[in-house]
């Protein structure tokens, strides 16, 4: 989770989030490339006169029509690339069903007959000793760790958005229409995120927290809820 005067992303806990820091980190190389280049261009033009044979030269006019085009194509097949992947839904191992409320989630494991749950934010009052403001829920999602989870995201009501960011997932909840992504993770943990569309007077009291195990405490943990 996010620290108090954290600079940089949360650690990357899935495939798809460790493609996007590094997709970022990237783009800010090419962004400080291209202001490099414009910084030292100024410089140029304010410590040394320009001729007309500058100004006018076919050389210059075709270096900044096909430098840009380069520019975007070292920006665009590596986006390409990551939005293809987390497109690909492919034999989920474990397929989660959330539906977003005012103001609560409702989970249902559609593998499991009977695995259906509401998730509500712990009141400050209420909120044991260490445990995060406005982030605890009194029921987490749980998952397997290293398996392939299918999230089908919609709304009981308004637009509300579910969004874990270490796990590099976010995905809007719109009432009458399924949305769904899929994500790995790749270490055990508690992993917390929060509703990301504005949704009405509670809207910052949706936390979502997810908590994965390996498979032997999630196949007990699903026996003792469903049973």
């Amino acid at each position: 989770m996010a620290n108090h005067s954290q600079f940089g992303f949360q650690d990357a806990s899935s495939p798809i989030m460790e493609e996007l820091v590094e997709f970022h980190d990237h783009a800010l190389m090419v962004a400080l490339a291209i202001c490099s280049l414009v910084l030292y261009l100024l410089t140029l033009m304010l410590m040394e006169k320009l001729s007309s044979n500058t100004v006018d030269a076919q050389e210059v006019e075709l270096i900044w029509t096909i430098l840009p085009a380069i520019v975007l194509i070292l920006l665009a097949l590596p986006s390409l690339q990551i939005l293809y992947m987390m497109d690909e839904i492919d034999e989920p191992d474990l397929t989660l069903k959330a539906i977003g409320h005012q103001w609560y989630w409702t989970y249902e494991y559609t593998d499991f007959k009977d695995l259906t749950f509401d998730s509500y934010m712990i009141p400050t009052t209420d909120l044991p000793l260490g445990h995060f403001r406005l982030l605890e829920v009194d029921h987490r999602v749980v998952i397997p760790m290293e398996s392939s989870i299918r999230i089908i995201v919609t709304a009981g009501d308004v637009l509300h958005s579910w969004a874990v960011p270490t796990l590099g997932v976010k995905t809007d909840a719109i009432p009458g229409r399924l949305n769904q992504t899929s994500f790995i993770t790749t270490r055990p943990g508690i992993f917390y995120g929060q509703c990301s569309e504005i949704c009405g007077a509670n809207h910052s009291y949706m936390p979502i927290v997810v908590e994965s195990t390996p498979l032997p405490h999630f196949e007990n943990w699903s026996t003792l809820l469903s049973s």
